[in-house]
């Protein structure tokens, strides 16, 4: 196949003509050399969708602290949670910490 043939088939004429070539250039540049390439979108559409799950995680954690601050706005609440939590007594208590064998962790 001589070079002559290869410049009047079809498709070589479509592949050199310079609007052609143009917009080849151009849409490699786009997707791969470019500020706003289409490698760096999807690097941030990761990035975004990582980060709208670790909020709607932050979302349902402040929920959840809301609900314990509005139950601990109960003063017999805030007794019981400082008595579970902090093993906080009053004046004339004794606390007495009952253990488990099943819960205590024991090596082998």
């Amino acid at each position: 196949m001589g070079l002559k043939k290869l410049k009047q088939k079809k498709w070589f004429k479509i592949l050199t003509n310079m609007y052609v070539l143009v917009l080849s250039v151009f849409v490699v540049w786009m997707i791969f050399f470019d500020a706003n390439s289409l490698l760096i979108h999807l690097e941030l559409k990761k990035e975004i969708k990582k980060l709208e799950k670790t909020q709607d995680f932050l979302k349902k954690e402040i929920e959840k602290d809301k609900k314990i601050i509005k139950k601990l706005s109960d003063k017999e609440e805030l007794e019981k949670f400082a008595r579970e939590e902090y093993y906080l007594k009053k004046k004339n208590e004794e606390i007495y910490l009952i253990e488990y064998e099943d819960s205590l962790k024991q090596s082998r």
